[in-house]
């Protein structure tokens, strides 16, 4: 049975945390091994925690520099369900794990544990069909989505430096929600080592050893004007996000010299500035030329395909997490107040993009990221209050 139209076991939840029991058992048995009543103090640096309460939802710009492992778990909502009541309870659920306070984690410390909750069009629909976040997702080219793993009620995007604290809160969440959501469709994934790329700014490498994320709203002014909703009053301090489960073909792209692979995305490979120059942080100078007339940066480089000047929208904030299962790839996920930003962009990538035909495109949704919440403003009571 494919992947997508089956549902994760308790037996597969507890292969995964019974194998990281089994490694850590086998670590411990070396003739060096303290003794089990003399534990030894750790020297990694713990994670500063993300506070869930505030007016946006932790995750998407907090922390500024996000986490390595990421679970995005997609899930329906039961035909009888309101959404009112689950969302509220999983806001506190999400308040209590990250706060430490939930004896569902198994005694792992939080770290900087975050959970940001999406509904996606149709529950949305059910709010307003004019609000932000009602238009269900356009299909592409490259794609091959099974039906299970297009579109969805429920998102929650799951992450934390601490790998194991993943599937734990995702399990702990799940059992909140019991038999009122059924899932459709899961991915985790993994963020390499933050280069820095400008004072402030860093941005990991992808799985094709470019570094990936470096234009978007960084600053306060960029992600009101970009980022954040800003109205109707029910998704205030809210966001839009798309996701795109895509598989790389990485023997082709290897196969390409490191001149070729730099031209399909208009940027050095070993530290990303652009072929037209500058820094990495410097925008893609899409009129400069060699002397012989041609493009420094190529007609269809990814660069000059989605650049936001040319077409014609605003900047969308972009996370790529690195997956190795089903397939090598990667989980792309944008956040932006406007779905078209999106859209548009892909929509002129489709036309001569040079990175898409490495592409395959398996999974997809797109989803309002709810406003921020607190005790006295439960998660979700803005749009389903």
């Amino acid at each position: 049975m494919p992947r997508d139209d089956r549902h994760p076991s308790r037996r597969a939840f507890l292969d995964v945390t019974g194998g990281a029991l089994a490694a850590g058992l086998i670590t411990g048995c070396s003739s060096d091994s303290p003794q089990p009543d003399r534990p030894v103090p750790s020297t990694a640096a713990t994670p500063k925690p993300v506070p869930a309460a505030g007016r946006h939802q932790a995750g998407v710009t907090l922390p500024r520099s996000a986490q390595r492992n990421l679970l995005a778990l997609v899930a329906d909502l039961g035909p009888e369900v309101a959404p009112g009541p689950l969302l509220a309870e999983l806001g506190e659920a999400i308040r209590t794990l990250t706060a430490g306070s939930d004896p569902r984690l198994l005694g792992l410390s939080p770290g900087d544990l975050t959970v940001t909750v999406g509904v996606g069009p149709r529950l949305v629909r059910t709010a307003g069909a004019a609000l932000p976040g009602a238009t269900d997702l356009p299909r592409f080219s490259r794609e091959r989505i099974a039906s299970r793993a297009r579109g969805g009620d429920l998102l929650l995007q799951i992450c934390a430096d601490d790998a194991p604290v993943v599937p734990v809160a995702a399990a702990a969440l799940l059992a909140q929600a019991g038999d009122r959501v059924r899932e459709r469709w899961r991915q985790s994934g993994r963020r390499g080592t933050d280069v820095s790329v400008a004072k402030g700014l860093t941005a990991p490498r992808n799985l094709l050893g470019f570094i990936d994320g470096i234009v978007g709203p960084h600053t306060t002014a960029e992600q009101e004007r970009d980022l954040w909703l800003a109205g109707p009053p029910e998704v205030a301090g809210g966001t839009l996000a798309v996701l795109r489960r895509m598989e790389l073909d990485l023997t082709r792209f290897a196969a390409l010299s490191v001149a070729e692979q730099e031209a399909v995305f208009g940027r050095r490979r070993a530290s990303g500035v652009p072929l037209s120059g500058g820094t990495p942080a410097s925008a893609p100078e899409l009129g400069a030329k060699t002397p012989d007339g041609r493009y420094l940066v190529p007609v269809d480089a990814h660069v000059r395909r989605a650049n936001p000047t040319a077409v014609g929208v605003g900047h969308m904030l972009r996370r790529s997490y690195s997956t190795d299962e089903p397939a090598p790839g990667l989980l792309f996920i944008s956040f932006q107040n406007d779905l078209r930003t999106f859209t548009a962009t892909l929509t002129r990538m489709d036309t001569s993009d040079a990175l898409l035909p490495f592409t395959t495109t398996t999974a997809g949704a797109s989803f309002l990221i709810l406003p921020g919440f607190d005790r006295q403003h439960p998660l979700g009571s803005t749009l389903f209050g």
